[in-house]
C-alpha cells in the first residue's frame, strides 16, 4: 500500500508518519503546501492512500484536487467541525480529527483495508465541500496551561512560556518570570497542541517560542544554541537533523 502525508504542520506530519509506523503502514513522501503536491502529483505515480489536512500554509488542500486528477482514496485529518466533517465522511474513507487518536488511526486504516480488494475510485466532490467551509472554523492551539502550587491552581497563559522542556522524567514550563512549573503532558502529547508559528520543537528535550529567542549563535558539530530573554538553567540547542527546518520555521 502506498501513502503520502499532505500536512503543513511538520510536526504533526512527523507524529502521523510515526503512529502509521507502528500500524506497519509507511508513509513514503510527506508534502506540506498545495504548490509542493501539485508538482509531486504531476510527477509521480499517485498513491493508493492520502492523509489530507484541509487549510494547508497556501491555500485549501482542495486546490490540489482542482489542477490535478486524483483518484486515491483519503483519509481526512482536520480540525473542523462535525458538520463540515459529516459531509467529508460521505466521499471519502474517514476522517481524523487532531489530536488524532490512536483507535482512531488504526481503525480508519482498517476501514481502508476492508475496502481495498473491491475499491473503486474514490471521487471527492470538492465544489460543494469548500460551499461548507466559507467560513472555516480556526484550528484552536492551547491558550493557557492550568498547573498545580502547593495547594492552589495557577493558570499560566500560552505567550508567557519561553520554553517547555524535558528533565528527569517531568516536563516543565519556563515563564517570563523565569519561573518552572511542572505540567501533566508529556513533548511527545504537546506537538498538535502548540500553535505551530509560535512553538518549535528544537530537540527531544526543548520546544522554544519564537518570540523569547534573544540570539542564535552557531554550534558545535552544525548545531545552533539558542539564548533566551530569561532561561538560562541548561544550554538550548537545536539538534542537527531539525537545524534546517528550525530556519525554515523562523522565517
Amino acid at each position: 500500500m502506498r501513502t503520502i502525508i499532505i500536512e503543513d504542520e511538520k510536526p504533526s506530519a512527523r507524529r502521523l508518519q510515526r503512529m502509521l509506523q507502528s500500524l506497519n503502514v509507511e508513509a513514503e513522501t510527506l508534502l506540506h503546501s498545495v504548490e509542493e503536491s501539485i508538482e509531486w502529483f504531476q510527477n509521480n505515480e499517485h498513491p493508493d492512500l492520502i492523509f489530507l489536512d484541509i487549510q494547508l500554509s497556501d491555500g485549501l488542500s482542495f486546490e490540489i484536487f482542482e489542477a490535478v486528477e486524483i483518484n486515491s482514496a483519503v483519509i481526512f485529518t482536520t480540525a473542523y467541525d462535525e458538520y463540515a466533517l459529516q459531509a467529508f465522511k460521505l466521499n471519502s474513507i474517514d476522517y481524523l480529527l487532531k489530536p488524532i487518536d490512536e483507535d482512531d488511526l488504526k481503525i480508519a486504516v482498517e476501514k481502508f483495508n476492508d475496502r481495498a480488494p473491491k475499491r473503486q475510485a474514490v471521487t471527492l466532490d470538492f465544489n460543494d465541500i469548500k460551499k461548507l467551509l466559507v467560513n472555516p472554523i480556526e484550528r484552536e492551539y492551547k491558550k493557557r496551561f492550568s498547573v498545580k502550587v502547593g495547594q492552589h491552581l495557577k493558570l499560566i497563559n500560552i505567550e508567557d512560556i519561553e520554553c517547555i522542556y524535558s528533565e528527569n522524567k517531568g516536563t516543565y514550563a519556563h515563564t517570563t518570570e523565569g519561573r518552572n512549573y511542572l505540567l501533566d503532558m508529556t513533548l511527545d502529547q504537546l506537538e498538535d497542541e502548540l500553535e505551530p508559528h509560535v512553538f518549535y520543537r528544537i530537540s527531544r528535550k526543548f520546544y522554544v517560542n519564537i518570540n523569547a529567542i534573544k540570539d542564535i549563535i552557531s554550534y558545535t558539530n552544525s548545531r545552533l544554541q539558542i539564548k533566551l530573554n530569561h532561561y538560562n538553567e541548561q544550554e538550548v540547542i537545536v539538534a542537527r537533523e531539525r537545524v534546517k527546518d528550525f530556519k525554515n520555521w523562523l522565517e
